[in-house]
């Protein structure tokens, strides 16, 4: 078991003392507790769109080892005890990115997804094209995602990604708004690892 620092369990006594989360679902309340805690900011609360099956969904497939799919290597530093795959910088995205016309994140995912097809977790915290591709590719039935944390951050296509990932019907974590960003998205993936820190 995670040992929780004294200053740590203090700062969620206190969240939950100014975020009333006592009948949230259990994995629901381990996220939205994380992403408040990470943000200091209850307005997350309503903003994150959350299924609790989809979420234990995604805790078991982690807790069985399943692959880990990031878009950027900033959602990698955030998820320090799990390994994670992230081929944003990796020469044949780029090729393949200029070949396509595509962003390097989403040539990244299209690469990942030839590696991990089948019940990976996808946690996509920057890049609105990286979630496009990845729902893309999973309405060809090219990939099949445990759970997709989709929270990319952006003026330009990122409400929108989010949107599209929740008509798709994937399993999925997001939000409705235009924030998010690497720290949301590890933020949800730690909740599905580490579970309450004041069990």
């Amino acid at each position: 078991m995670r040992t929780v620092h004294p200053i740590e369990a203090e700062s969620y006594r206190l969240l939950r003392e100014a975020v009333d989360t006592a009948r949230l679902p259990a994995r629901t309340r381990d996220v939205v507790e994380r992403v408040v805690h990470t943000t200091a900011d209850p307005t997350w609360l309503p903003d994150l769109v959350v299924d609790e099956a989809a979420l234990a969904a995604g805790a078991d497939a982690l807790a069985a080892g399943a692959p880990l799919v990031v878009d950027v290597a900033m959602v990698a530093a955030g998820i320090t005890r799990y390994p994670s795959t992230c081929l944003v910088a990796a020469p044949e995205a780029a090729r393949l990115a200029a070949e396509h016309g595509l962003t390097r994140s989403a040539a990244a995912i299209r690469l990942a997804a030839r590696q991990h097809a089948d019940g990976a977790v996808w946690a996509i915290g920057n890049a609105p094209t990286a979630l496009f591709e990845l729902v893309r590719l999973a309405e060809a039935g090219q990939v099949r995602p445990a759970l997709v944390v989709g929270v990319p951050v952006g003026y330009v296509g990122a409400a929108e990604s989010k949107a599209a990932l929740r008509a798709a019907g994937l399993p999925q974590l997001s939000n409705r708004s235009a924030r998010g960003g690497s720290a949301i998205a590890a933020a949800a993936v730690n909740a599905l690892l580490y579970g309450d820190p004041l069990p």
